[in-house]
Order: C-alpha cells, then structure tokens, then sequence
C-alpha cells in the first residue's frame, strides 16, 4: 500500500524516523511496517531479493550514499574496529555532505512531511542525519531495533558470504550496537514526546507488532501511526510473519573468546533493559558507558597481541612477489621492466586500512619508507 500524499501542518510536523541497529536484527520489518502506517520511504527503494523477500524498506540513495562515504572513510559495514567511529565521524561533519543529505531529505518532504529512513550502514553517520534533518526544520526521531547476538550472527552466516568467523561478527555487532546507543543518547528530550528514541526487541514486533508499532508512534508522536485506519492494520498482518525468527542458537554456540563472550552477554542484558517501560536510564547509560570503554580497551589488547601477524603476512607477501616468473621468453625478445609494488603496496586498499595506525607506521620504518 502506497503512503498517502500530505501536507506539512501543526498536525502533521516534519519528521524522520531513522531506523537503526545491527543488519539482519529485524530493521527491516520496522521499516517495512512504518511505510504500511503510512510514513513515506524516499523512492526508489532497494529491490526485494532472496534474503530479504518482502523487500528492504531503504531508499536506494541512502544506501549509495552511505557506500560512497565508507569508501572514503576506508570502514566496513560490520566494522569491529572502536577507531571507525572517528573515521566516519570526520567526514559526518564534512559541510558539503550535509548540505546534500539536509537536500534530498528536502526533496522527498514534498511527498509527505514524515519519512522513514533505514539502512544497515546508518548508525556509521547518525550525526550527519541528525543535522541534515534539523536544517530542514524536521525532527530526527530514532528506533533502534535489538535481536540477540547469537541469533544476529547466525543471520548473517546464513544468509551472507561471511568468511571472518563468528568472533568477528560478534565484535562488529558488540561495536555497533555500544556506539549507536551512544549517538542517538542525545536525542533523548528532543522529540515531541517522552523522548527522541526507542529500542524495540525483535521479538516483541513478531509476537504483537500492533500493540509495539502503536507504543513507538505514542512515544515518537508519528501522526501517521497512531491515524492508521484499519485498513492498513490489515496490511501490517499480512505483511508481519512470526516465523521470521529463525535462528535460535545462542552465544554458547559461538564458540567465542571468553572475554568477548562474557562483553557481548552483559551488552545485551543492558540493552535489552532499554526497550523496558522506563528502562531508559541515567544509570543503565553509565554501565553502557563501561562497556563501551571496556570493549575498547579489549581491542586495543587484540590489536597489539597480533602485531607479529600483521609482519608475518607482509613478509609472506614480499617474498611470493620476490620470485621468480615462470613464463618463457623468446629468444632476442626485450622484455621491459615492470615495477613491482613494495611493501604494503601489494596489500588490498582495505586490508591496509584495516592495519592500526601505529602498526603501518612500524612497518613502512622497517622498509626504510616515509609513507
């Protein structure tokens, strides 16, 4: 069913709802569900396939937006590193991006004065989305949707070509979801209602997503959910289908690193407390707060235990480009010489990007190289 065209007005006021968290945590069915209600998804949307079959709910440009911005912020989508929040933090702030973030949201309030904006890159630029909404007179309104991490990893084996292993999704989900709580903590006291945000478990929008799709639109004030006719309630149960929760493997099924599995699990248990009535504390913020620095502080770790491997694949890599070619040349033929890459230059772009700072520096000293 197609949002209904609307006028801005006191009734209904300029407003974007972000749909943040984790991929393959239940986003999708969010925004699947608001767009039903009646709030406007930016045409044209991402097309529907084999993992996500009643389709994304995410404006094509968003995502080739935020595709472009990670490219230059050198981040993956599932990035576990704590330092990718400073890279993509950088180019949030850039004035020309903003300036064509705050103009195509312009642009699409012409169809209606509530838009939903969803996309699993999203929380890498939720200052960026924030500012662009403000400069277009909108309030930026958050829903971040949380599902076990078990089940979330087990997503994503299924249904991605994912090759870095359980840890390493479980990490990206742990650094993801610690700095989205952070980045929309702001936003408490902005909306029009208790606040600017709301958690919502995954599980509660399969089980009841009527009752949980009202309690966002009261607290979020969407005039759009909470005017819905019942029309478009029908709409939502077709579309809503409890057997989506597919995945029931746990964290003990991971088989992850103990301190990695004791941060994830005390992770989940304070989020988790968030979408309570109330749970929205000072207190739980500070034990977040701890979490964050705790699970920084254990990468950091990691990255400094695994410096000899980061050196032995550079050499590795050095001494396969040193050989020899096995191609036969014809005699009195001139062959010309080809520069070969040095060092870290025969390393993918994003492999290199993914080294820490203060490793690439050891390396390029140990090459006798500035840069």
């Amino acid at each position: 069913m197609t949002a209904p065209i609307l006028e801005p007005s006191a009734d209904y006021p300029r407003t974007v709802l972000f749909v943040a968290g984790a991929g393959r945590s239940g986003t999708s069915t969010m925004a699947g569900l608001a767009k039903i209600l009646g709030l406007h998804v930016p045409q044209p949307e991402v097309a529907a396939d084999a993992t996500n079959p009643k389709g994304f709910g995410e404006p094509q440009w968003v995502v080739d937006h935020h595709d472009r911005l990670l490219r230059e912020a050198v981040v993956q989508v599932s990035d576990s590193r704590p330092h990718a929040w400073f890279d993509t933090g950088r180019i949030s702030t850039r004035e020309p991006e903003r300036i064509a973030t705050a103009a195509w949201l312009e642009e699409h309030f012409a169809v209606n004065p509530e838009l939903v904006v969803k996309d699993p890159r999203l929380s890498w630029f939720l200052g960026l989305w924030r500012v662009a909404a403000i400069r277009t007179g909108a309030r930026p309104v958050f829903v971040t949707m949380l599902r076990p991490p078990a089940e979330v990893v087990g997503s994503k084996q299924t249904y991605y070509a994912n090759k870095l292993g359980s840890a390493h999704l479980a990490a990206s989900w742990l650094n993801m979801l610690l700095h989205t709580e952070r980045g929309t903590r702001d936003t408490v006291g902005e909306g029009v209602g208790e606040n600017g945000r709301v958690f919502v478990r995954y599980a509660d929008l399969l089980d009841d997503w009527t009752r949980v799709t009202m309690d966002v639109g009261e607290r979020l004030q969407l005039q759009s959910v909470l005017h819905a006719n019942s029309e478009q309630i029908r709409d939502g149960h077709r579309f809503v289908d409890p057997s989506l929760r597919r995945m029931t493997q746990t964290l003990d099924d991971l088989g992850l690193p103990p301190r990695l599995h004791e941060l994830v699990a005390e992770t989940w248990s304070e989020l988790n407390g968030l979408a309570d009535p109330g749970g929205d504390t000072a207190a739980a913020h500070a034990t977040l707060d701890q979490l964050r620095e705790a699970y920084t502080d254990l990468y950091a770790e990691a990255e400094a235990i695994s410096r000899s491997s980061v050196v032995h694949a550079e050499h590795v890599l050095r001494s396969r480009q040193a050989r020899p070619a096995t191609s036969v040349v014809e005699p009195g033929s001139v062959v010309e010489p080809v520069e070969t890459p040095r060092g870290a230059d025969r390393l993918p772009h994003g492999l290199r990007a993914a080294v820490p700072p203060s490793v690439r520096r050891g390396l390029r000293k140990m090459a006798g190289r500035e840069r």
